[in-house]
């Protein structure tokens, strides 16, 4: 049963922010296998779950805003000898209907059912260019995207 991450990408004003800091980083070469990570210091005990086509949902200004489909996790050691966990994902970034969500700290489960949908191949080149942000939220909560 496939179960999915949601994620705060602190520091991240747009969806550009976290593709350029992917791209740096896997330019860098911080990545030897060039695709994109991010350690936490948990490990998810719905591991199975979660590599049954789960992603990484990235809430961005408090919506979520994309996500990354997960394809394993990898142990890392930290500087303290402490054991953390790579979320390894695919570097395409996509794109999802907007979906408030409050502060939390860490990462939590969400049920795929649960998940925002994919943005409509349609739409994704017109993403945030034709209505403002707040606007293109709001529709999304109320059903209209």
């Amino acid at each position: 049963m496939t179960v999915h991450l949601v994620k705060l990408c602190v520091g991240a004003d747009d969806i550009e922010d976290l593709a350029l800091w992917q791209k740096i980083r896997r330019n860098e070469g911080v990545w030897p296998d060039g695709l994109p990570r991010h350690v936490t210091r948990m490990w998810p005990k719905r591991e199975a779950d979660l590599l049954d086509g789960g992603s990484l949902y990235w809430v961005i200004k408090g919506v979520i805003q994309c996500r990354q489909r997960i394809v394993r996790l990898d142990e890392v050691t930290a500087e303290d000898g402490t054991r953390r966990c790579a979320l390894v994902m695919e570097p395409e970034i996509v794109l999802t209907t907007p979906a408030q969500r409050r502060p939390f700290q860490g990462w939590r489960y969400l049920a795929a059912e649960d998940a925002p949908r994919d943005l409509p191949a349609g739409r994704r080149a017109d993403r945030g260019d034709v209505l403002p942000p707040d606007l293109d939220r709001a529709l999304a909560d109320i059903g209209v995207l």
